[in-house]
């Protein structure tokens, strides 16, 4: 099959993906199409918002539509490396056998990741980064596709580790999940208070989670586009020249070479849900303020005045 018959046939594929979604999912479409860009894009999400949004529900119901394995990991402020990754155990021969921690799938709902210290927060690094964990001098690799969802309470919230900078930039996208509309939630309500179950159908199988992963690293990219994502992501930088007056006052460290790439693998993605065969710049800006919000950080000066990451990245356009 030709790329451009299977971009076509992307399109068809994601539209039904979306709609077995929404038999469990009320509401919440620019989120889902969010998370599912970043799916496609081979990326890890970062959901932000308050507790009781159904971020979990939609992470499970996501997994199962995609067909893929799901596990949940509750991040508590005494969780142990070894909870994630494993451990080795004697068995009845005396022998040191290594027993897989709940890491060892294809989605990863790490809940609440700034629950938990810094120590355990680090030991989703290497398998975020490199598709893989080391366990007492043992290199095990993670079966693909592999991706970690986590959802993160506001910051302040009592009894939370804010995420370290290194961490943050493995994920491609930060989703702000905002309440339900009146509409929405009075539709939330009437579903979820009666006994009638909906049942998700798994549509695609890990091999064609894979493939399209590359289906959509193939698609063409001109010059002038890479250049625009790499020009904003350099305007976010407070001693570029280039930098924005916002940028110069409000931030003190701008987005890395990361933000850059993931700009432009969103932008592909996003072009070819919506059936286009190359992205322009306006699928980087639909995709700018997920790829950048969370790998710009304000100073002190942005906190006192109120001045949101949202507004920082419009002037960049």
């Amino acid at each position: 099959m030709s790329d451009v018959a299977a971009l076509k046939q992307f399109v068809k594929r994601y539209k039904d993906l979306k709609n077995e979604i929404a038999k469990v999912i009320v509401g919440q479409n620019e989120v889902v199409d969010q998370i599912l860009v970043s799916i496609f894009s081979g990326g890890h999400s970062l959901l932000i918002g308050v507790p009781g949004l159904a971020k979990t529900l939609m992470v499970n119901t996501i997994a199962q539509a995609l067909g893929l394995d799901f596990k949940r990991i509750q991040f508590t402020p005494d969780l142990m490396p070894s909870d994630i990754l494993g451990s080795e155990i004697l068995d009845e021969d005396r022998h040191f056998k290594f027993v897989k921690g709940p890491i060892f799938a294809n989605i990863i709902l790490a809940d609440e990741i700034n629950r938990t210290p810094p120590k355990t927060q680090a030991a989703l690094l290497e398998a975020m980064q490199e598709r893989a964990v080391t366990v007492a001098g043992h290199h095990y690799k993670l079966s693909l596709p592999y991706f970690v969802l986590a959802t993160q309470n506001p910051i302040e919230q009592e009894g939370t580790y804010p995420l370290p900078e290194a961490q943050l930039d493995r994920f491609m996208f930060a989703i702000y999940l905002g309440y339900p509309t009146f509409k929405e939630e009075v539709e939330v309500v009437k579903t979820t208070t009666t006994d009638v179950e909906n049942k998700v159908n798994p549509l695609f199988t890990a091999q064609e989670i894979i493939d399209f992963h590359h289906l959509i690293r193939r698609i063409p990219v001109p010059d002038n586009v890479v250049e625009y994502a790499v020009s904003m992501v350099g305007k976010t930088r407070p001693d570029s020249p280039t930098a924005t007056n916002l940028v110069k006052t409000y931030i003190d460290w701008g987005a890395g070479p990361r933000a850059s790439q993931n700009l432009i693998l969103a932008a592909k993605t996003h072009a070819a849900i919506h059936g286009k065969f190359s992205p322009d710049m306006e699928n980087v800006q639909a995709v700018a303020h997920s790829v950048l919000r969370h790998r710009i950080i304000k100073n002190y000066k942005a906190e006192a005045e109120g001045i949101s990451e949202n507004e920082i990245i419009k002037d960049l356009f």
